[in-house]
């Protein structure tokens, strides 16, 4: 993000004690289940869904054309190496049993469709690395890779056990070399897979760790730390998430107590994270990287089952009966509270970490002084006592930051924000 952009967007946050934005249902041309939503930056755009649909937009979700798969298939996994190519994964039940690949060159304008060589397999997943390099994941098991762009698949090798060749839902990769995979079967197991080759032997979650059902979504913090979501909604143990910080060695299963299933897992940055629950019309969020997750509604009680952020500002999602959402950022729409006159200043600026702010009067409740990062996240809060406070910052990464102070102790709340230069 350009700089002077991010500081133009964080001056857009109002001070409130919620961190997280929300969610807004958008209209868009269908009605079918959308199955997939994927966004290659926050202009451009596609969605799919049963009997062929699917929807592309230019515009952020502002308009939408209606594109020609070629297949009245249900289309279940879309992705976009760029704005011109592009895969998705429909499955077939007219001439033969299994996956319809389609594949397009020109941003959707025109499909082509190749049946999957092998029938009976249904494809859950395509993504690619390159133009050439790809993996699809898919039921009742694959875990197939190609090098020559779709052309050919194969197998991938996998480190065998009990679980190793239950259905694969996702596949993930944090660079060439560090791959994930998730799936299972409900009520029988949840499965993981890991690779550290670039996807040469595929390592699955031991018997001991896995969970009952199946890992439906996953977010890489990098090549060994993985969490993924999943839950076991038919016997009441609700929404869980499973972790590794080993790249895979080991996974521990967190029950969140809250009835359903997390269908998808997507950070908006290093702490936000959001997850749909399907037919519970529901979304749960967390803003310390999932240590710890609230539930909100869906808008319309929508039934969302898969969303993606190309940035920090931008968030889309899709659900059954057309549904389509968009996440407003904190700030987008919401009215500040009205500004009294405050001045305030830190010194020295820029500074090497430790800095002196001064406000230009008294105040008999303490005031809330919170520092933004670059892209919006909340890195420091603290209590202001006294017109004079020293802040040590020295902990912090240089860069610019937005500082914002809330007085509160007028009819009016007092809010002054300023730029912060750390070197």
């Amino acid at each position: 993000m350009n700089r002077y952009l991010g500081i133009f967007l964080l001056s857009m946050i109002p001070f409130t004690g919620i961190s997280q934005g929300s969610w807004e249902l958008t209209e868009v041309p269908a009605t079918e289940h959308l199955r997939s939503v994927f966004f290659t930056d926050s202009l451009y755009g596609w969605a799919v869904g049963d009997s062929g649909t699917i929807i592309h937009t230019t515009d952020g979700a502002e308009s939408w054309v209606v594109q020609d798969a070629g297949t009245g298939n249900n289309i279940i996994h879309v992705f976009f190496l760029d704005r011109e190519r592009g895969w998705a994964s429909s499955w077939n039940f007219e001439g033969f049993y299994g996956t319809l690949l389609l594949k397009t060159e020109d941003g959707g304008a025109t499909w082509t469709q190749t049946p999957y060589p092998e029938e009976n397999i249904f494809m859950n997943c395509i993504i690619f690395l390159d133009s050439l390099t790809g993996w699809m994941g898919g039921s009742p098991h694959a875990l197939v890779k190609t090098s020559d762009g779709g052309q050919s698949w194969a197998q991938a090798a996998i480190d065998t056990n009990a679980l190793a060749f239950f259905p694969v839902l996702n596949v993930y990769f944090y660079d060439e070399l560090h791959g994930y995979a998730c799936g299972g079967m409900f009520d029988i197991a949840g499965v993981t897979w890991s690779t550290s080759d670039g996807g040469m032997l595929w390592h699955p979650i031991k018997m001991s760790e896995a969970p009952a059902d199946e890992v439906h979504g996953m977010h890489l913090f990098g090549p060994a730390e993985v969490i993924g979501a999943g839950g076991d909604p038919d016997q009441g143990y609700g929404v869980a998430m499973i972790r590794t910080t080993n790249g895979g060695e080991n996974w521990v299963y967190e029950e969140l107590s809250m009835p359903g299933n997390a269908f998808d897992i997507d950070f908006r940055n290093d702490t936000e994270a959001w997850a749909p629950l399907g037919p519970q019309q529901k979304l749960i969020y967390s803003l310390d990287a999932g240590d710890t997750w609230t539930q909100v509604p869906s808008p319309g009680n929508t039934a969302i089952f898969d969303m993606t952020f190309p940035d920090s500002m931008h968030g889309y999602a899709v659900g059954y009966n057309g549904a389509f959402l968009r996440y407003k950022p904190l700030g987008v729409g919401l009215q500040e509270p009205a500004r009294a006159s405050l001045e305030a200043w830190i010194f020295p600026n820029p500074s090497d970490g430790m800095v002196q702010m001064f406000i230009d009067r008294e105040f008999e409740r303490p005031g809330e002084l919170w520092l933004f990062g670059p892209l919006g996240n909340k890195v420091m809060s603290l209590q202001v006592n006294s017109p004079s406070t020293r802040i040590d910052l020295g902990g912090l990464p240089g860069g610019v930051y937005l500082y914002r102070l809330l007085l509160n102790d007028h009819a009016e709340p007092a809010i002054v924000s300023g730029k912060l230069v750390l070197r």
